[in-house]
């Protein structure tokens, strides 16, 4: 990849818009799409939500775990998800939310980032909760590659300021997250290539927000995430916000056309964001 993530999102957001749609075939999902929770509804379900918003959208968002509950065949539908959705112009964000230290971090960025490996995506969702140093092969390894990572910052359930909110020497965890991203996003342009995910719904915060990166605020739409939320949230850095949902889009279906439908509304939702 020629260009590094920062600027394929950045002009992945200014074509296609500022709405990623989340893939999560969890079985109530599959039952409600009169599927059977298997492999056989796992990929019709996948191969028919990738077809629909795939080429309307800057981003998909596939959760693993709904893909790995399968086993290996289960991550074979997923391959091909990821593959798909790439061929159909989108960027691909896939949820994994992983974090180690040392070797198994590599590991994790190999398998997630590294252009060889049948899983790679253009970013994923990374936890700093062992320390953010922790995180440095993955941001070596996303760098080496063109690709990106948005990391845990604010997130939006109820256990999360246990940790986050918790008061460290100089400021809060999450702000030492936030003043991390900053220092390793300084000086890339139009966008850093290493994001944070903060939640649509996370009410106001005194936390520094502006930290030249994107933000993937998951929790827009049936959560209860609003634009105006966002606004209030980000204000002047609300153009760089991903705004994400899965459940508003995916409940559209089975119906093609209404997955499609859906996935332009909520480009058309968030469009605003763009002038802020």
């Amino acid at each position: 990849m020629t260009d590094h993530f920062g600027a394929r999102l950045h002009a992945a957001m200014e074509e296609r818009g500022r709405f990623c749609v989340g893939i999560d075939p969890h079985a109530s999902l599959l039952r409600d799409w009169g599927l059977d929770d298997d492999v056989a509804g796992l990929e019709r379900f996948a191969r028919t939500v990738v077809d629909a918003v795939a080429p309307e959208v800057s981003v998909v968002k596939p959760q693993s775990a709904f893909f790995e509950r399968f086993g290996s065949r289960g991550v074979a539908v997923l391959e091909r998800v990821i593959a798909d959705s790439r061929a159909a112009g989108a960027l691909v964000l896939l949820d994994v939310k992983r974090g180690d230290i040392g070797s198994t971090s590599q590991a994790y960025a190999d398998a997630y980032l590294d252009p060889a490996s049948p899983l790679a995506s253009d970013a994923i969702t990374v936890s700093p909760y062992l320390g953010f140093g922790s995180l440095d092969p993955m941001v070596e390894t996303a760098r080496r590659h063109g690709a990106g990572l948005f990391v845990l910052a604010l997130t939006s359930n109820k256990e999360g300021p246990e940790v986050q909110h918790a008061r460290t020497g100089e400021g809060t965890v999450a702000g030492s997250v936030l003043a991390h991203l900053r220092s390793r996003n300084d000086g890339l342009t139009p966008l850093g290539d290493l994001g944070a995910v903060i939640g649509a719904t996370i009410g106001d915060s005194a936390e520094d927000l502006d930290f030249n990166g994107p933000v993937l605020a998951p929790g827009f739409g049936a959560q209860g995430g609003t634009v105006a939320d966002l606004r209030r949230i980000f204000g002047p850095v609300a153009r760089r916000v991903l705004p994400s949902s899965s459940r508003e889009v995916l409940a559209s279906g089975p119906d093609p056309v209404a997955l499609r439908d859906a996935a332009r509304r909520g480009n058309e939702a968030v469009a605003a964001l763009g002038d802020a």
